[in-house]
């Protein structure tokens, strides 16, 4: 592990020594990535310094045991019994941040949710999660922009879809992305039965053409009239985009925005995401052994989460994690669930590493 360490530390100080490089400065692109890269490592780096603190002390402390003075000595062994303590828990501590992290992690994200099955409750249901994620956006500095909205006929969104910016917001948000099922005595039930309804969460890194291989030259764009919801502009000006990748054929459209400039934004980052997913799918099948994530498929037609209103429960379907606590997640709180998730997913990417 102290080799690993050691070339991580190599390449901090060589980031570190790029970021006050003229050139690199004033190519804002290229900045931004090394300084990403450096903020990542700076946390390792941090306890690797600590660690190696440590083992210098553990061997100053045997040392200390041949000498002969018995006070010497039996300081000597307080000292040695709190490093190797301490030892132990950096080791784990290192073994976690050397989990590999994804590189989409740190990117923003464009959501989507959708209302599903189960009528006017379904686009209600759509408007609570938006709510619901607005609130734990603020409480998480993450900077919320509306792209469009489609409202329900009794309140609530058919569809919304949003823009997120902020710090590591796709590794955060990446998990939220399926079906979210709905338990409760909707407004409109004049029985007071409790009723099922649904709303679909899709949770888009924003890539840059960079990011994917594909050239600029293989893109075709085509801008139309668009239909639909939206209000008066629509049909008026040629504001739909679409994009053709013609290498695989893969398209992408977007009529979500009220200009032609926004579903440009959105149909490419659409275009991206398909084309991303496709080249993905392409390598984790050509690497048979590559670990499969328990939680991060990011599987739009799986039910993912149920939100049970009569029993104030919320239930995780694929780490089955239950929290009585539907009241407080509701109001933003989504901490506890995100948490469960993340530690999840680095618990089967440690075990894999073990393994590897």
């Amino acid at each position: 592990m102290l080799d690993k360490l050691e070339e991580i530390y190599s390449r901090f100080l060589n980031l570190e020594e790029q970021m006050s490089d003229p050139e690199i400065i004033a190519d804002m692109t290229k900045y931004k990535k090394i300084s990403q890269s450096y903020k990542e490592l700076k946390e390792i780096v941090e306890a690797y310094k600590i660690y190696k603190e440590t083992v210098e002390g553990i061997e100053a402390a045997h040392e200390m045991l041949k000498e002969n003075d018995p006070e010497m000595q039996e300081m000597a062994k307080e000292e040695l019994s709190t490093l190797k303590k301490k030892e132990v828990e950096l080791n784990e501590e290192i073994k976690y941040l050397l989990i590999p992290k994804d590189p989409e992690d740190s990117k923003d994200v464009i959501i989507e949710i959708r209302s599903g099955t189960g009528g006017d409750e379904a686009s209600i249901f759509a408007g609570d999660l938006y709510r619901m994620y607005s609130k734990y956006f603020e409480n998480r500095g993450f900077k919320t922009e509306v792209v469009s909205i489609n409202e329900g006929s009794v309140g609530g969104y058919s569809k919304i879809v949003l823009e997120i910016s902020g710090e590591n917001v796709f590794g955060t948000l990446k998990f939220e992305s399926g079906a979210h099922r709905v338990q409760r005595v909707p407004k409109t039930e004049s029985q007071g039965r409790v009723h099922t309804s649904a709303a679909t969460v899709v949770v888009m890194p924003k890539l840059e053409m960079e990011d994917i291989n594909i050239n600029k030259a293989d893109l075709k764009v085509d801008t139309f009239r668009s239909s639909g919801a939206g209000g008066q502009h629509v049909n008026k000006t040629e504001s739909g985009v679409r994009f053709t990748h013609l290498p695989t054929g893969i398209v992408s459209e977007s009529t979500d925005g009220r200009s032609q400039i926004k579903n440009r934004e959105i149909a490419i980052q659409r275009l991206y995401s398909k084309i991303y997913d496709a080249q993905r799918e392409k390598h984790n099948n050509e690497v048979a052994s590559k670990r499969r994530s328990l939680v991060g498929s990011g599987d739009r037609s799986g039910k993912i989460r149920t939100y049970n209103y009569p029993q104030n429960r919320v239930t995780d379907h694929r780490i089955n994690l239950t929290l009585y606590s539907l009241d407080k997640i509701i109001e933003g709180n989504l901490s506890d669930v995100i948490e469960a998730l993340q530690v999840a997913e680095n618990t089967e990417k440690l075990k894999a590493q073990e393994e590897s």
